[in-house]
């Protein structure tokens, strides 16, 4: 077998490098002796590795000074509980978009904390997919929050504009986007990240939250979910998955070593460019989103012969193209490409899709 691409959703690939270094130090971490997933988390050494991993973060995403850097457990999912806990009282609602799979389960899951605006945005444009204008919504303008999910692994649907919300914060889930290219965190009031795509392995997530959200937790709030008491405890009120941050911030090292955000965006501007143009000029695939809205980080895609799809699948995991099965909500295929994909690995798929398109046509 060849090098191996893994274009899994996630968890997702890392970066070799980061990979590399891991497997060095995995015994013996800065001489101690110990692996670092073996030492206290309040150990000093420890401490600094963590407040060097939340710094590096900060300067990646040039965050402002009055927002906190949590890093938690749980996942999305847990943040989907978390967020209405923390920032929706009584007597409040708070307007959800709805453009994909992942936004309805953030709608399912804050339904069970408090009144929910849905808003869904999903259009259908002559047969293909495409998404309201978000100078079109219909926001509440008394909301407590406005959240929405600005890319959607499974749909392949990604926002890119920052909505106008006259003031009402806003929260994003930027699972599948977070350090993939610069944003104005000012513009935010909460974004939270699940970390197995873009930041680190599962089983952390990041929330950045401006301070004057802070403290207005439901009583209910589970002491791990409030971001008041993570803030307050540098987020180690209990013990945090310490590996993974650990990991976490071998990425953020790896990313700024690259040139920092900025960098990896035209590198992810570029694969993306090349996978959809292949698909566009071919009458072999498809792809039914409409341009605007097409993401960045997970490029679905179908053979317009479906009786191929197995045939597809088996021969390019032969080549070392992993995961390339669609997911079973919408079929076909998906090419999740974070920053840990190089650019060698959407080349790579290209050359298969091309040869696999003059043996089947």
């Amino acid at each position: 077998m060849s090098e191996v691409f893994n274009f899994c959703a996630g968890p997702a690939m890392l970066p070799t490098a980061v990979m590399a270094k891991a497997q060095q130090e995995f015994t013996n971490w800065q001489g101690t002796g110990s692996s670092v997933m073996e030492l206290s988390h309040r150990s000093s050494i420890y401490m600094t590795m963590a407040k060097k991993a939340e710094t590096d973060l900060r300067e990646l995403m040039s965050i402002p000074d009055n927002y906190q850097v949590l890093f938690c457990h749980g996942g999305g999912r847990g943040q989907f509980s978390a967020v209405p806990l923390n920032l929706l009282p009584q007597g409040k609602s708070a307007d959800y978009i709805v453009s994909g799979s992942w936004s309805e389960a953030a709608v399912a899951e804050a339904k069970n904390f408090g009144d929910i605006n849905v808003i869904n945005i999903n259009q259908d444009t002559k047969g293909n997919s495409s998404l309201l204008g978000s100078s079109e919504w219909p926001l509440n303008p008394d909301a407590a929050y406005v959240h929405y999910c600005p890319n959607e692994t499974v749909n392949g649907l990604e926002i890119n504009t920052i909505p106008e919300t006259n003031g009402v914060p806003i929260v994003a889930d930027m699972s599948s986007t977070i350090l993939s290219h610069e944003i104005d965190v000012s513009k935010f009031g909460l974004i939270y990240a699940g970390a197995q795509k873009n930041i680190g392995p599962s089983g952390l997530t990041i929330v950045i939250v401006r301070d004057d959200l802070l403290g207005q937790a439901q009583t209910a709030t589970p002491c791990i979910m409030n971001y008041k008491t993570a803030a307050d405890n540098d987020s180690m009120y209990n013990t945090p998955p310490t590996y993974a941050w650990y990991l976490a911030g071998l990425v953020f090292e790896w990313l700024k070593e690259l040139g920092g955000v900025k960098e990896i965006a035209k590198i992810n501007q570029l694969k993306a460019e090349l996978l959809y143009q292949a698909i566009d000029k071919s009458d072999f695939y498809l792809n039914n989103i409409e341009p605007q809205y097409r993401s960045k980080m997970n490029i679905p895609f179908w053979l317009k012969d479906e009786s191929l799809n197995e045939k597809f699948l088996s021969e390019s995991e032969a080549v070392g193209l992993t995961a390339l099965k669609g997911h079973r909500i919408v079929g076909g295929m998906r090419a999740s490409i974070y920053n840990a994909m190089p650019l060698a690995g959407v080349e790579a798929l290209l050359e298969f899709m091309q040869k696999f398109e003059k043996r089947n046509s």
